[in-house]
């Protein structure tokens, strides 16, 4: 009936399943790497405002924004350009280093040491009907926030539209995505993204409405930027594993852990069944034995007997004859049978030892598992070869499709990073000062399994887990029992600071390779 009503609720899962929708992580993620590209005219100590777009970091240093936005400052050497990011406290400046007014591109390099979180591009096809976010400035909201100058130039979240592809439709110049993500003057330059965050092209133009903002926008695609940053030297981030929710991947996780569960029981069962065979056979053949050990000790204790009365006579006959000493020999004799008789009969087996038996002989013949692992492999100290394995992961901005690892069950990881316990498993917390990611990696010797789990972060939120991290030693290989317990004690007052979804979760299976 569990079984039944088990089965009953993932089917219903299954069928009542939403499509899936863009995860608010992945598009804070996204936001992080947006800005406001900012125009503006100097003449001596005088600043005039000219204008301003929407731009995304695709290296820490570069950011991707429409030739047009910036043409004026091509044009006008009065005119300068500022990056205005979306977090923190600190705008920078920028220079035009490549520019294509053929499919509307540009690429500014950030100055004053600037560096922001690069997004990843997506490589693969965009399906007809797909959801997609458009995000940047538009003039619009400026406008009805009543924000001037100095609001501009300081950093503020960006504004995020929802919309979806119409496939099928593009310009005639170059390669565009049409799409329903509202856009508005100043969301040129900004990125329209998909459901997990990766860039699907750059929003450059609308199609107008009696002189209002644009109903539907139209972005330059990726295979334009991809080709584009390719003619500029800039190696960027890029997949093309299509997107999948969290939901899909946890739905599909309950139904594997689902199904080795049920296997497992299944294994459970015959192994059971087998040994209550075996068990049932053992009894009888041991019962046989103990019935049969029994009748033996018993005639010999007769037959002893028999031969003690025997000797007892006979000793009595040679008294009668007056031969003493032979007499006293006969009867001597006679007693040692008697007590050996006695000693035979009482050391038969006794039933009761049917059970001590069975139990011996099944351990010679079945050896327990005494479930310390749930009947599954510990993995052991060695290398080991583990490949991704993409049904289980959501990759969202990298993919590793292998690696190696060295593993020692002390938790020490390739003979230099320590682990810590983390329940099953051993994880590490990793916290870059030079990035807006936080890893934890795990190894679970009891799946042989290798998991990485991403959380792309917003500066508040980094900040934080830098701050947790310094109260940590940087811990190299060690079996201290107190290194190894601050190690756990990072991994989780770290996790109470991230959110409950990751943006990345790579699933890794892992072989042992032959020494």
């Amino acid at each position: 009936m569990n079984r039944f009503l088990a089965m009953f609720t993932i089917a219903l899962a299954a069928l009542f399943a939403s499509p899936a929708q863009a995860d608010p992580a992945d598009i804070s993620a996204a936001s992080r790497s947006v800005v406001r590209v900012v125009l503006a005219a100097t003449d001596g100590d005088k600043v005039a405002f000219v204008g301003h777009g929407s731009g995304f970091a695709v290296a820490p240093d570069k950011i991707v924004t429409n030739a047009h936005v910036v043409e004026i400052a091509r044009q006008e050497k009065s005119v300068v350009i500022g990056i205005v990011p979306s977090q923190g406290g600190t705008s920078y400046g920028g220079k035009v280093i490549a520019y294509s007014s053929g499919n509307d591109l540009a690429l500014i390099q950030l100055q004053d040491g600037g560096r922001l979180p690069p997004m990843t591009i997506f490589g693969g096809p965009v399906a007809d009907g797909a959801d997609v976010v458009a995000i940047g400035y538009p003039g619009s909201v400026d406008r009805a926030q009543g924000l001037n100058l100095d609001d501009l130039i300081n950093p503020m979240s960006p504004v995020k539209t929802r919309g979806s592809v119409s496939g099928g439709r593009s310009t005639k110049q170059f390669d565009t995505i049409l799409h329903t993500a509202p856009i508005a003057s100043g969301n040129s330059g900004g990125p329209l993204i998909d459901n997990c965050g990766r860039i699907l092209g750059a929003n450059s133009f609308g199609s107008l409405s009696d002189g209002n903002d644009a109903e539907f926008g139209f972005a330059v695609s990726s295979r334009e930027i991809l080709s584009f940053l390719r003619k500029a030297g800039v190696k960027v981030g890029l997949t093309a594993t299509p997107c999948r929710s969290s939901a899909d991947i946890s739905l599909q996780e309950q139904r594997r852990e689902a199904a080795a569960r049920a296997k497992m029981e299944a294994l459970q069962r015959a192994e059971k069944a087998k040994r209550q065979q075996a068990e049932t056979k053992l009894r009888t053949t041991i019962s046989q034995d103990i019935v049969t050990e029994r009748e033996n000790q018993m005639a010999v204790a007769a037959l002893m007997l028999v031969l003690s009365l025997v000797a007892a006579g006979g000793a009595g006959y040679l008294m009668l004859r007056d031969q003493r000493t032979p007499a006293i020999g006969t009867a001597g004799g006679a007693a040692l049978l008697l007590v050996g008789a006695i000693l035979v009969f009482l050391s038969r087996p006794a039933f009761s030892e049917i059970d001590d038996r069975v139990a011996v002989a099944m351990k010679e013949q079945l050896p327990d598992d005494n479930g310390t692992n749930g009947g599954q492999n510990l993995a052991t100290a060695g290398k080991y070869q583990c490949r991704l394995n993409p049904e289980r992961s959501r990759i969202t901005v990298s993919q590793t499709d292998s690696l190696d690892i060295d593993w020692t069950e002390g938790g020490c990881v390739n003979e230099r990073t320590q682990y810590g316990r983390d329940g099953a498993k051993w994880s590490r917390i990793f916290v870059p000062n030079e990035e807006q990611t936080v890893t934890i990696s795990s190894f679970d010797p009891t799946r042989a399994e290798f998991t990485t789990e991403r959380y792309l972060l917003g500066l508040a939120a980094m900040t934080k887990a830098r701050e947790i991290r310094k109260q940590y030693g940087n811990r190299a290989c060690t079996t201290d029992e107190q290194a190894l317990s601050d190690i756990a004690e990072m991994v989780k007052a770290i996790r109470t600071e991230l959110p409950m979804q990751t943006n990345e979760r790579l699933v890794y299976e892992c072989e042992k390779l032959s020494q």
